[in-house]
């Protein structure tokens, strides 16, 4: 019986000294370098050896030239698929792609005209609504439905008035990022009913599908019966093995006319077959990453308890929308009383964190901060510590 390896996320490798987005853009987004940066959906923990290695051994061949994709990488994705999320892919309906965001604005393109509607349920990660209108379609916002206890869903009847003859996209999030749900299968099925009486696409991005947390389970969209004929799905190893870097991930498209369609706008834009580098190690985390994920989200989850012990201490101030996937608390902050501005000079200049504003994922998110909690132990600690003191200091201000 092989030996079950041991992994450690106490500590990180610094980042500073690189030219990583969320350190190099500090100054200029929150005004000073002083700030902890929890903002960027990437994390403070180490990409995994076996990728690292993988890319290594590559190395070791003097030339890194053009590559095509090796079906090996494609095949040790529909693998872990078919474990890890019970859907069985084939090799055929796959394309490559540098991010989600770019197979996304393909999608749009692919799939409506200047002037017709996209459906986009806020609070959203930014990019589905800026996509939208900066290719000229029409954001038809259809907001989640939130109760008291902060939990969200989707506004069916709402979607339903907002749905016309125009309205031939709709982008979905799941997991959702920022609310961290995971949607459940009748919640996804009552979303596909309304998408194929109106013939209505679906872009599901599912880039976070490997971050969940137990009792919760992942349906992928284009499981549910009759989905593959509208679904075009987003997936990848960027966020779940730290390799946004790598930039690498697949489009998976199984009718043949929207295969056609949305071929027909990816070839426009030249994505070509990516680096050689990402290729073997896209296939090296999907071979061999399924224990260190699962040591991964138990970190995640004691991280995600110290935030949420915090938001306790201090419920008149902050509220933690419960999670069932991905690194990002969504922190509702409106107890604070302050107004979106001051909320972020609030973290900037008291807590010294630089978080996204709520209102940056929709005028719904409004009063609410995202903080990335995927970072080492060390730094988590940190985290909590500059958070905390700020809070205390403003309950003593109330006095």
């Amino acid at each position: 019986m092989a030996q079950k390896i041991s992994y450690d996320f106490s500590t990180s490798a610094p980042r500073e000294a690189t030219n990583a987005e969320k350190y190099t853009l500090r100054e200029a987004l929150f005004g000073t370098k002083d700030v902890e940066p929890v903002w960027v959906a990437d994390m403070d923990i180490d990409t995994p050896d076996f990728v690292l290695d993988a890319v290594k051994k590559r190395l070791e061949h003097p030339i890194v030239g053009y590559e095509e994709v090796p079906d090996s990488a494609f095949a040790a994705q529909i693998a872990w698929m078919q474990n890890e999320h019970g859907i069985r892919y084939e090799r055929k309906d796959f394309f490559y792609s540098h991010s989600v965001v770019a197979s996304m604005r393909v999608a749009i393109e692919a799939f409506t005209k200047v002037g017709e509607g996209v459906i986009v349920q806020t609070p959203v990660y930014s990019p589905f609504f800026h996509s939208v209108s900066e290719l000229g379609r029409k954001v038809v916002n259809n907001p989640l439905s939130c109760s008291e206890a902060g939990n969200y869903t989707f506004d069916i009847e709402d979607l339903k008035k907002k749905i016309d003859s125009n309205t031939k996209l709709l982008l979905l999030c799941s997991p959702h990022n920022p609310v961290g749900r995971v949607w459940r299968k009748e919640e996804l099925e009552a979303l596909l009913a309304v998408c194929l009486e109106h013939n209505i696409i679906v872009f599901a991005d599912e880039i976070h599908s490997d971050l969940v947390y137990a009792p919760h389970k992942h349906t992928p969209f284009a499981s549910l019966k009759n989905a593959q004929d509208v679904t075009l799905s987003a997936i990848g190893v960027g966020k779940t093995f730290n390799m946004a870097g790598f930039a690498m991930s697949s489009v998976v498209v199984q009718n043949e006319g929207l295969k056609a369609r949305f071929e027909k706008a990816y070839n426009r834009l030249h994505f070509a077959q990516g680096s050689v580098l990402s290729h073997c190690a896209f296939e090296s985390a999907y071979k061999q990453g399924k224990e260190w994920l699962e040591a991964l989200k138990l970190h995640l989850q004691s991280n995600y308890k110290q935030l949420e012990l915090l938001c306790l201490k201090y419920p008149q101030l902050i509220k933690i929308t419960p999670i069932e996937a991905t690194y990002l608390a969504w922190i509702d902050c409106r107890g604070l009383g302050l107004k979106d501005k001051q909320l972020r000079s609030f973290f900037v200049n008291e807590a010294k964190l630089g978080l996204n504003a709520g209102l940056s994922f929709g005028r719904n998110g409004s009063g609410f901060m995202r903080l990335n909690f995927a970072v080492s132990s060390a730094k988590m600690l940190l985290i909590i510590e500059r958070l905390e003191w700020a809070l205390q200091k403003r309950v003593d201000e109330w006095k």
